[in-house]
């Protein structure tokens, strides 16, 4: 039986620089493929009263960062800014840095309560803590 290999031209004088750019077009970043980067490494971890989401977004600042809360779902858009530094003389043989915007959306079990919300963001982490709403409590009708 025979067997089939790919041809990789630049196996001998790039080793590992160009490896895997032509297997899968899919995998290339959203910035090279003309896609929108369809999201971020998120961490949900929960407690009795609240959620506390670990969202990494490497590359951005505060100011590019915009989370929304609508009952249980919550949306969390950011905007990576790219280095266009390129120097007199100088060509780019790869790039996988990417700039562009990407959003991140996901339901969580209870409705959260926004007026109680808190994010932080420190070294392209950003932590938000979203208590849950309390459930009203059950009340009594007496008839009449």
């Amino acid at each position: 039986m025979n067997s089939v290999s790919i041809y990789d031209p630049f196996a001998d004088v790039f080793p590992t620089l160009f490896r895997g750019l032509f297997d899968q077009p899919s995998s290339l970043p959203a910035a090279a493929s003309g896609r929108q980067l369809a999201g971020f490494r998120v961490d949900v971890k929960e407690n009795k009263d609240a959620y506390v989401v670990h969202a990494d977004l490497p590359g951005t600042t505060k100011e590019q960062i915009h989370v929304e809360i609508d009952g249980a779902q919550v949306t969390i858009r950011a905007e990576v800014q790219g280095q266009a530094e390129q120097k007199e003389g100088e060509r780019v043989l790869r790039s996988e840095r990417y700039k562009g915007q990407f959003a991140r959306s996901f339901a969580l079990g209870t409705e959260l309560d926004e007026e109680r919300a808190a994010a932080r963001y420190e070294n392209g982490v950003l932590e938000l803590t979203l208590p849950k709403k309390q459930a009203p409590a059950a009340r009594r009708i007496t008839i009449a």
